[in-house]
């Protein structure tokens, strides 16, 4: 075999590689922006979710009578504020987790980390 033919076979070998991994990185990125749009989503919903029971506290407080209904209506408002924080990491933990899942699956699925 000539020095040109091997030249040739070798040049085609590095333009497919690098087609695979610029495909990859193609995947690896729409991934990650599918995933902090997600974020993005729960981050929103997360805030107005904040916003109405603000509301809510603000309301009751305008309508209590005594100390005992304003500690009621705070005790409410921090219950649900801490279940809305919960909800809210658990949502963002397992985004994250779906993220470096899957770029993990791309990346070693496309040979690059060989």
């Amino acid at each position: 075999m000539s020095s040109y033919e091997d030249y040739k076979k070798a040049s085609k070998a590095v333009l497919d590689k690098e087609k695979e991994i610029a495909e990859t990185t193609r995947q690896v990125q729409a991934e990650w922006a599918k995933a902090f749009e997600e974020m993005s989503r729960t981050v929103m919903s997360r805030a107005s979710a904040e916003m109405q029971l603000g509301l809510k506290l603000s309301q009751k407080l305008t309508e209590c009578r005594s100390p005992t209904d304003a500690f009621l209506a705070y005790q409410e408002w921090l219950t649900g504020e801490m279940k809305d924080r919960s909800e809210a990491a658990q949502h963002f933990m397992a985004n994250c987790q779906k993220f470096f899942t899957e770029s993990t699956r791309l990346i070693s699925n496309s040979g690059i980390s060989r």
